[in-house]
């Protein structure tokens, strides 16, 4: 079926992001070796409740403070998380009016308020060609849930099969798939805009 609408993940397909800046900064901070903190990070229970908006980050950051066994001043924190955000994927974000000119636009992204408020502010201009941004924190539902594919193809109003959806991690495109959509793995940045190049006529 024509593909009538595209679908980008933020982190590492628009977006470039690096974990270990974060990590770095709060080691730094707090007088920790990193490799302490990386040994204990996890994509848990409660970083999930984070991206759905179940917590805020003032209580995120309390859980990591305890998990960490670090105390920070809570600007700390904050710097720290949005240390995230490298910079764009020129590549990508150079088809993105090419791409917003011929089709729907959409981006689909795990995170929560503290980075979803840095990114739309800092990086408004790369933004601006998305007609509308799916941010987990905001619906209640992330990746790679069937649910919250189910809802963005709901509110796009069309058929799975109708949509292009790239992502950089494996299982969010593994259940992409699951639910119709015509999901590729962008398995480093720079195969983004080789990956849009072949399905799209731009």
């Amino acid at each position: 079926m024509e593909i009538k609408a595209v679908l980008l993940d933020l982190g590492n397909v628009v977006l470039g992001v690096d974990g270990g800046l974060v990590l770095n900064y709060w080691s730094a901070a707090s007088s920790t070796s990193p490799e302490v903190l990386r040994s204990l990070w996890s994509i848990d229970e409660q970083y999930e409740r984070h991206e759905k908006g179940q917590i805020d980050f003032k209580a995120y950051s309390s859980y990591l403070s305890n998990k960490f066994e670090i105390t920070l001043p809570y600007a700390q924190w904050i710097t720290g998380w949005n240390k995230l955000w490298t910079k764009p994927i020129k590549p990508t974000v150079n088809l993105l009016p090419k791409i917003a000119s011929n089709y729907d636009l959409y981006a689909l992204t795990n995170t929560n308020r503290t980075h979803a408020d840095f990114f739309k502010k800092e990086y408004s201009s790369e933004l601006s060609y998305f007609k509308h941004l799916f941010i987990s924190n905001e619906i209640g539902l992330r990746k790679p849930e069937h649910e919250c594919y189910n809802f963005v193809c709901d509110y796009i109003g069309l058929d799975p099969n109708q949509i292009l959806f790239l992502d950089d991690t494996t299982v969010n495109v593994v259940a992409a798939r699951e639910v119709g959509i015509l999901a590729k793995h962008v398995q480093k940045p720079q195969h983004g805009e080789e990956i849009l190049n072949v399905f799209l006529d731009i």
